[in-house]
């Protein structure tokens, strides 16, 4: 089986086109997770979710833990056969589901203690746990360390005690990864929007080692929670240089196209989000010039299709005017469609921007999508 290994084939300023590879097939990068929740991408067949471009989809921790159980999909075989995927699998540690249970948790040292959801049951969450979950009992090809995802707005001192908690159970969650041939762990930088902050947890986090091992990626978290697109922007830029060039770097939980675009052309390989999914649910078409709303009365007799040059039935097989007839008519279909559709516009992105990189012509590609945002 092969070993994990991260390829850059071509670069555009900051801007990278490259290859991950695992054991379970390649992720061409930038890459465009959708997330899988609780083993399944809303609304759609992993067939549909493949036949658009996705090389690999998102687990959660938290989620699969509490239902089914992560020691039942173990038992019946691992999340890839359990959801009938094949393909690469990346699993948040439930670290940021944990901390948006504000009234449900208490945070120690060894962990965070939390309430269920569904019905009321108390769990304990160590990096140890996050990391049996992940790995050995859903399987995943790439583990997220445990982390603290910060509170936004944080005064500077709340924000640098979250982040120093995370590095010391990101050290945790190495130690009890362990060495694997075809699992990979990454590292979470934190820091809120205090570039010195986030510099120091990027280069601690490059530096961690246990018996030799370090991380084979970084994430960047805890962004997309409020601070806006500037300050992200800006956020990336303090961090991204302290992350080393030969290791995938990944924004977690981003997000609009314009937000990828911009991440990318900031040193940025990996993406993901539930608005393609949660859009559709909601009949929210994704476009180059931003997202509209199919239930306007304007597409009631619209017979073009939604999108004619995407690989996907949704976006070329049905008219405009049949889609704004089952989202207003409630019909399960309706919400199926234009889910199937905006992961291929995702996806279609994230070809479109591969392709720049290796011509060298992302800063205009970049140009032209700005100018094109409505």
């Amino acid at each position: 089986m092969a070993e994990f290994k991260f390829d850059i084939q071509a670069t555009d300023g900051q801007a990278r086109r490259g290859v991950l590879c695992t054991s379970r097939g390649d992720i061409q990068t930038p890459a465009f997770m959708p997330i899988g929740t609780a083993g399944t991408v809303k609304g759609l067949y992993m067939e549909q979710v493949r036949s658009v471009g996705s090389d690999i989809i998102l687990g959660n921790t938290y989620h699969l833990m509490l239902r089914p159980g992560a020691e039942r999909v173990k038992k019946l075989g691992g999340l890839h056969k359990f959801g009938g995927w094949s393909g690469p699998i990346l699993t948040d540690s439930g670290g940021f589901q944990v901390w948006s249970l504000s009234k449900l948790r208490k945070m120690s040292e060894k962990g965070v203690t939390f309430q269920s959801h569904i019905d009321g049951s108390k769990y304990m969450l160590s990096p140890e746990r996050s990391i049996e979950i992940q790995a050995d009992l859903l399987g995943a090809d790439i583990s997220m360390q445990l982390d603290e995802c910060t509170d936004f707005p944080a005064t500077y001192d709340e924000a640098a005690r979250s982040m120093e908690l995370s590095l010391r159970w990101g050290e945790r969650s190495l130690t009890r990864f362990g060495e694997r041939e075809t699992q990979n762990l990454f590292a979470i930088i934190q820091g809120s929007n205090y570039h010195d902050l986030r510099a120091k947890s990027a280069q601690a986090s490059v530096a961690a080692r246990v018996e030799g091992r370090g991380y084979g990626g970084f994430a960047i978290g805890g962004l997309a929670v409020g601070e806006g697109h500037e300050v992200m922007l800006e956020t990336l830029e303090a961090t991204v240089p302290h992350l080393p060039a030969a290791r995938p770097r990944y924004l977690m939980g981003v997000g609009k196209p314009i937000d990828i675009v911009e991440a990318v052309a900031r040193g940025v390989d990996m993406f993901d989000c539930v608005i393609p999914t949660r859009s559709g649910r909601h009949g929210q078409v994704w476009a180059d010039g931003g997202p509209y709303n199919i239930k306007s009365a304007r597409f009631a007799e619209d017979d073009s299709p939604l999108d004619e040059t995407l690989p996907c039935a949704a976006s070329t097989d049905y008219s405009k005017a049949y889609i704004h007839h089952l989202i207003r008519s409630k019909e399960l279909l309706g919400a199926m469609l234009l889910s199937w559709h905006n992961i291929a516009y995702f996806q279609g992105l994230m070809a479109r921007m591969r392709a720049a990189i290796e011509a060298g012509e992302f800063d205009s590609f970049c140009v032209n999508f700005r100018s094109g945002l409505s």
